[in-house]
């Protein structure tokens, strides 16, 4: 799951980034890139907090975001921002030992 967001108002997503971290864990997710320093090395990329998290597969990010305890916590972050979020399959066992690396 990749998040992509524009904090407008830091002090109202505190409250949204007290309780997600544990409702990540609790569903199986793990951080790995939590909105660290971002250096562009080619190319445009916007001026947002990216948040990269792995799951242990489709399902178990989708019972996390339709749970009703994410859905509360989107309500804390109402107004604070501006998001947007995307679900990507990853490698898994599409990487074979004859797959090729995209550039």
């Amino acid at each position: 799951m990749i998040v992509q967001a524009r904090i407008t108002d830091p002090e109202r997503f505190k409250d949204y980034t007290a309780v997600v971290p544990a409702l990540v864990a609790r569903f199986g997710g793990q951080y790995l890139i939590l909105a660290g320093h971002t250096e562009v090395l080619e190319g445009d990329w916007p001026q947002v907090k990216t948040v990269v998290s792995q799951w242990p597969d489709r399902s178990a990010a989708k019972a996390f975001w339709d749970s009703p305890e994410y859905r509360h916590a989107c309500s804390l972050r109402e107004g604070a921002g501006e998001f947007t979020v995307v679900l990507i399959d990853g490698l898994g066992a599409a990487l074979t030992p004859t797959a090729k690396a995209v550039p």
